[in-house]
């Protein structure tokens, strides 16, 4: 009941924001400004409020008043968001989308899919993504597989690095001896642009078993870069790479019980490549986009005390070649289709195994001041499972002013990885299926999220079957599994709303506010666990924030002074509601001042009530820590 008080509270704080804004003259939107543009809908760039899907994004202003490499903290202001990590920063971190499973999310770093797909669920680790170098963030909250085909059950989230004609670098300091440095430069000409990034971020970190005292830390090295050339008026050539390397030390079950997690001295190294060559070629009616992409992940368990060699290994490489494109028939109809062919690998003790996808999808669209709807189909030919036909809608309608309505009905599709495919657990009888799903929304807008002034309300549904669990062995199967295997286990159903608010209270004072609640539960019929609640899936999450640039007159010019409150409900560790999390409230306060014309001095407290509290059962959570940092710009 409290965090209900706490959403209440927000709601009656925001109400006379809104009142007043009512009688206010508003600005339409700007199809120029670059935090109303987005490709996660369509896979073509469009105003967010020309799309019927729940779509918010983060510009660079806001990301970089927020602080801090901690991509979680920039996301955790959307709605439908909750995380859950094991142990501190870089430790293996999954966002629940609506309560979807964390592999059921596309995500998208310039364009690449960063998918792991040596992983056992192939989804991505977030502890090994920084906010460094990004310029804007992108959330699709639904199932959209029609455009964007497996793994996007859940939704789709795309992160886009900043272009940059100049050099910029950023470093900060804080506790546990944690320190973050980027360096970004770039030059741009009327017919080119290159953009080059690099950082390092290290800290001695916490450790990983909540139970333990030996720190565990961790350092990752990351570059990254993009470029464009115009080779005609019409036709242009573009390049992104990005690459990481960390190595994070972690905890494991140690003699002489060796079920009992606490301080080992094991540690793990993962290394990122990816890249993606392409060509545009733009016209009046028609655009066209043929790219080609390979995204490899290697990751290396080590323990000391058997020597100096890793004792596993994941390694997975997926290539992707693939042609888009907009056809615009009149102003408002347009029809976004495409192709790609995706050939993806992974080494296990058994040898390398390989699989192909052939995939093709088209979108028609009305798109118009007053009304959009667009419809569209998938076909997926996978080479192990055959076909898949997918299908989707959405629209919006204005009601009146900066007031619409919108609706979307998306459905979701995931195949099996290689690893729950051919690693040591994999299903004896080869029978595993795709994961289905198929979400529904219904909501209404005002504004936009980063204008003036901003609500939304949205009610949703996702019902999703053949979900791939892990089944303990018994019986014949011991021979050959004697720890268990993955086998379509399992049905789920996740309702609930969202509300975000958001105000330019003063000319000095802005404030947001995004809530979410969920009910994820298991629908398995006849299952120990039906009607339970899905693991590490909080019913409630709510993220306030602040920001206020006093008026100091020639005191001080530009401090900016803001803080954010975090609020997430219980949850359960384990499915059958076993292992309860208790639900936690962190807080952060922060400021920055520019120092000059090319200095900006900022800091930061996290957790400043020094909240104990756990996201994964047994696994430890920094207390208060503070930051302090400068970033500079010629």
């Amino acid at each position: 009941m409290k965090y209900l008080f706490f959403l209440s509270s927000a709601l009656a704080l925001s109400t006379p924001a809104l009142a007043q804004g009512a009688d206010q003259v508003m600005v339409g939107p700007d199809p120029v400004r670059d935090d109303l543009i987005t490709v996660v809908g369509t896979g073509s760039a469009t105003r967010v409020d020309q799309s019927g899907q729940p779509i918010s994004v983060v510009g660079i202003d806001e990301i970089r008043s927020i602080q801090g490499p901690d991509i979680t903290r920039v996301l955790e202001r959307l709605p439908g968001v909750t995380f859950a990590r094991n142990g501190g920063p870089g430790a293996q971190t999954s966002l629940f989308l609506r309560g979807a499973n964390s592999q059921q999310l596309l995500v998208l770093v310039d364009g690449l899919r960063v998918a792991d797909v040596a992983a056992p669920g192939g989804g991505y680790d977030f502890g090994n993504l920084t906010t460094g170098g990004l310029a804007k963030v992108e959330l699709l909250r639904g199932s959209n597989s029609v455009v964007w085909g497996s793994e996007a059950i859940g939704g789709v989230l795309s992160l886009t690095s900043r272009d940059l004609n100049g050099v910029e670098a950023t470093a900060e300091y804080g506790s546990r001896d944690s320190f973050d440095g980027q360096l970004t430069g770039g030059v741009s000409g009327e017919r080119y642009g290159i953009t080059l990034n690099g950082g390092y971020n290290r800290t001695d970190g916490i450790s990983q078993a909540a139970s333990g005292t030996e720190r565990d830390g961790f350092r990752q090295w990351r570059a990254g870069g993009r470029a464009h050339f115009d080779l005609t008026p019409n036709l242009t050539a573009s390049f992104v790479g990005r690459y990481t390397q960390g190595k994070l030390d972690i905890d494991g079950y140690p003699p002489p019980t060796y079920f009992i997690f606490a301080d080992t001295p094991e540690y793990q190294k993962t290394r990122e490549i990816g890249g993606r060559a392409g060509l545009a070629w733009t016209s009046d009616m028609l655009d066209l986009s043929a790219g080609y992409q390979i995204s490899d992940t290697r990751r290396r368990y080590y323990d000391p005390t058997i020597g100096d060699a890793f004792t596993s290994e994941n390694h997975g490489q997926s290539r992707r070649a693939e042609l888009v494109g907009t056809l615009r028939a009149t102003e408002a109809l347009r029809l976004d289709f495409g192709a790609d062919h995706e050939w993806s690998r992974i080494d296990v003790s058994a040898g390398r195994r390989k699989a192909n996808l052939s995939s093709g999808h088209a979108l028609l669209g009305w798109y118009d001041q007053a009304f959009t709807l667009a419809a569209g189909l998938r076909y997926d030919d996978h080479s192990r499972f055959g076909h898949e036909w997918t299908f989707g809608a959405n629209g919006s309608v204005t009601l009146t002013g900066q007031w619409r309505a919108r609706a979307s009905y998306g459905e979701g599709f995931k195949v099996p990885t290689l690893y729950q495919l051919f690693s040591e657990y994999s299903n004896p009888a080869g029978t595993l299926n795709p994961e289905k799903s198929r979400s529904y929304d219904a909501g209404i807008e005002y504004g936009d999220r980063n204008g003036d002034l901003h609500f939304a309300l949205t009610g949703f549904r996702r019902d999703s079957r053949d979900l791939i669990g892990f089944v303990s062995c018994s019986g014949a199967t011991c021979a050959t599994r004697p720890f268990g295997y993955y086998f379509n286990v399992g049905k789920a159903r996740a309702t609930g709303f969202e509300v975000e608010l958001g105000a330019r209270v003063s000319e000095v004072l802005r404030a947001q506010a995004a809530y979410t609640y969920v009910k994820a539960t298991d629908r398995t019929p006849g299952s120990f666990n039906e009607g339970t609640d899905l693991p590490r899936r909080p019913r409630h999450a709510l993220t306030v924030s602040a920001d206020w640039t006093p008026d100091l007159g020639g005191l001080v010019q530009g401090l900016t002074i803001g803080g954010d409150v975090r609020l997430v409900s219980q949850s359960y560790d384990f499915s059958g509601e076993f292992g309860r999390l208790r639900g936690y409230v962190l807080g952060t306060v922060r400021a920055s001042v520019p120092v000059g014309e090319h200095l900006e001095l900022f800091g930061r407290v996290e957790n400043v009530t020094d909240e104990k509290y756990e996201t994964a059962g047994d696994y430890g959570t920094p207390g208060r820590s503070a930051y302090i940092g400068v970033r500079a710009k010629l």
